[in-house]
């Protein structure tokens, strides 16, 4: 159990895991807590951040190479769509598992395990063969890919986390989000560079870097620790099933349509298999997720920081790219450029953020990230019609701060209160929402941008002499094309190849006044994840003792 002091701090998580029997009465875990210093603190999260960047540049540079993909294979549009969802539709429906396996099997195993996994799938991505089956082998692949990722960060982020001692939590984690969110960024401008050899590359350069992930592990002497429990298979099929039913009708959202049977029927279903398995875990001994956790008000406030502040985080990277291809007529690799500035912020608050978790805990670094980052996503979203990147740059700063001083402590104070050191478990919980989050995130934001450049763009031609129903026409194939294309001006045979140049000179504008309405959603998504941050109770775990289970 946890004892509190007068002062709110926790002196120690419990490492004994308490967990339900069938009859009621509780049952201790064979597990104790990694010792600190067990292994090496300097390779283990190197090594777990030079796995992990494969996942992260993947989210850009995938979507990159999607255009020459698809003239190479000759993918249908709906086919080039579900290479880059696959691989998050399988993320989501995984993380749980991942987690939990993380903590029977050991962290390091898992970690292994799912490096190898997504290496191969990557490799096999690369060397897809051209005719009938490509589209298959890919989507296929590219979901095995997810798998792989799936296994891998989990068990990662608990080895970061579980080689330092609580009190200095903080700084590793931050150094770990703020180097990994980065990579993201980098995405744009390797894949650019990889595809004008060939897009095969954008897979194919992951060979190397699950290599040095392998070398630096097995260097890193990392304890093989492990549980002597049994996997919930039941609740395990369940989440999975729950997650990837519920994302796949956010993801087909706009396909479908949001008034379609087929998305809602997704979603509802997907939500009520979620409710199954929460109502089997807490009567199950052992369960894929220990629910109990839920019952401590600060991690509900870490998961409800993170779910808000993610509806932005993992959008920003496709909205701000496609808005500086598309708006600003930047290239690729300048599209880059333009989301490391957001990471220029994100990277310097992210070790702040670690700091005033160490030593004040995570409650003051939620409420000022959230409030940064609000206020960030509005100026930034403000300027966007101004065209003009110089203008927006110190408030594209200041939104990558907002997110960078909360991620790290958000994500770490929730691993902390873990029950019994189930690191792994947590952090299956915590990435499991920030998927979840993300894709609600994509989805709703994505319709938005999609409604307002519509009506901007048939206000504009109506303006200009088109009747109503030409005019909607125009605006629905010019707001395909950009959203499709990843930047540059529509081209094609359609009716959009008509308009004279100055009219899609006014179509980027539009598409900027579509692209502000997104980013003052998500600062409305950073001002629930401030209220969320106040119900933060303010305390925070402080150190580990050599021997918690009888406190």
């Amino acid at each position: 159990m946890r004892v509190h002091r007068p002062d709110g701090n926790i002196p120690h998580v419990a490492n004994d895991r308490k967990v339900p029997r069938a009859n009621g009465t509780p049952a201790l875990a064979e597990r104790r807590d990694v010792p600190a210093g067990a292994a090496n603190e300097t390779l283990s999260p190197a090594a777990m951040l030079v796995a992990v960047s494969m996942t992260f540049i993947d989210q850009t540079i995938v979507s990159l190479a999607a255009p020459h993909i698809t003239d190479e294979l000759g993918l249908s549009t709906s086919g080039v769509r579900w290479v880059v969802n696959a691989y998050l539709l399988s993320l989501a429906a995984f993380f749980a598992l991942g987690g939990r396996l993380a903590d029977l099997l050991g962290h390091r195993r898992v970690m292994l395990l799912g490096t190898l996994v997504f290496v191969i799938a990557s490799a096999l991505c690369g060397a897809v063969p051209k005719g009938d089956a490509a589209q298959t082998w890919l989507i296929a692949f590219r979901a095995v890919q997810g798998l792989g990722a799936a296994l891998m960060f989990p068990a990662a982020l608990a080895v970061v986390v579980m080689v330092f001692p609580v009190e200095r939590r903080g700084r590793a984690p931050a150094l770990f989000f703020g180097l990994s969110g980065a990579l993201t960024a980098v995405g744009p401008i390797l894949g650019g560079w990889l595809t004008t050899w060939t897009w095969r590359a954008v897979f194919w350069v992951n060979v190397p870097l699950a290599l040095i992930a392998v070398v630096l592990t097995l260097l890193a002497h990392i304890p093989a620790d492990g549980r002597r429990e049994t996997l919930d298979r039941r609740g395990a099929v369940l989440v999975a099933a729950g997650m990837g039913l519920s994302v796949l009708g956010l993801q087909q959202a706009s396909a479908w349509g949001w008034g379609s049977a087929a998305t809602w029927t997704c979603v509802i279903g997907g939500l009520l298999l979620l409710i199954v398995f929460v109502r089997l875990e807490l009567r199950t001994a052992h369960p894929l997720i220990a629910i109990g956790v839920f019952g401590d008000r600060a991690f509900v406030a870490d998961i409800a920081v993170l779910f808000f502040a993610m509806m932005a985080f993992v959008p920003v990277f496709f909205f701000a790219s496609v808005y500086a291809q598309v708006a600003l007529g930047s290239s690729p690799n300048e599209a880059g450029l333009y989301l490391l500035v957001f990471f220029l912020g994100f990277g310097i608050a992210s070790q702040l953020g670690g700091r005033i978790l160490d030593r004040r805990g995570a409650k003051p670094a939620l409420r000022l990230g959230s409030a940064l980052g609000a206020v960030g996503f509005g100026l930034w979203a403000h300027r966007m019609t101004d065209l003009s990147p110089a203008a927006q740059w110190p408030y594209i700063v200041l939104a990558g701060a907002g997110i960078g001083l909360l991620l790290a402590p958000a994500s770490t104070d929730a691993v902390n209160r873990a029950i019994g050191a189930s690191y792994g478990e947590v952090t299956g919980i915590t990435q499991t929402v920030r998927n979840y989050a993300a894709s609600v995130g994509l989805a709703v934001l994505g319709t938005v941008l999609a409604t307002v450049t519509t009506d901007r763009i048939v206000a504009s031609l109506k303006d200009r002499g088109l009747s109503t129903a030409t005019a909607r026409e125009v605006a629905h194939s010019l707001t395909e094309s950009l959203a499709g294309q990843g930047g540059g001006p529509p081209h094609g045979s359609g009716p959009s190849s008509l308009l004279p140049p100055e009219v899609l000179d006014a179509v980027r504008l539009d598409f900027a006044q579509g692209n502000r309405a997104v980013f003052y959603g998500m600062a409305a998504a950073l001002a629930a994840a401030f209220i969320c941050a106040h119900l933060h109770p303010g305390t925070r775990v402080t150190r580990t003792p050599p021997d918690a289970g009888t406190t």
